[in-house]
């Protein structure tokens, strides 16, 4: 019998916790102020790429919250990938993006990551995963020979 009363009041301490985040005004939850980020995506599989190729990807945001965003320069996991980001602030409903670049000069499988911080409440981890492949060696078509016959003089 302890245990379940334990367990209620748990419960409803964390409902407690999360109630006091959130206003609620005639039935609706009134958002909190300040930036929020939220990316269509945070993971791109390039699949397999070739040595050499373009390694870019493009993740797209928006600024889902009510003041301007500003974002701090984005870390990557290696110096093989570099990240390009706008400078300015980005307006409330405003949508921007976020270049990755990873460097394709090196053949094998990755998974990198590049850690998003910015003026909103939360860090975002962008990740970009794939194998690099050499290209195929360009052969010459060849023509079928037949082996061991004379050619026919007419």
């Amino acid at each position: 019998m302890k245990k379940i009363a334990l367990l209620f009041v748990m419960i409803f301490a964390v409902g407690l916790i999360q109630a006091q985040n959130k206003e609620v005004k005639n039935g609706t939850v009134k958002k909190e102020n300040g930036p929020d980020i939220t990316f269509k995506t945070t993971v791109h599989d390039y699949g397999s790429i070739y040595n050499g190729s373009n390694g870019s990807y493009i993740f797209e945001f928006t600024n889902t919250g009510n003041e301007p965003l500003i974002l701090s320069k984005p870390r990557s996991s290696c110096g093989c990938t570099v990240p390009t980001w706008p400078k300015e602030p980005i307006l409330p409903g405003q949508a921007s993006k976020i270049k990755v670049t990873y460097d394709t000069h090196r053949s094998g499988p990755f998974n990198k990551s590049v850690t998003v911080y910015s003026n909103a409440k939360k860090t975002i981890v962008l990740r970009i995963k794939g194998k690099v492949v050499n290209k195929p060696a360009e052969q010459l078509p060849s023509k079928p020979t037949s082996k061991g016959v004379a050619p026919k003089n007419k």
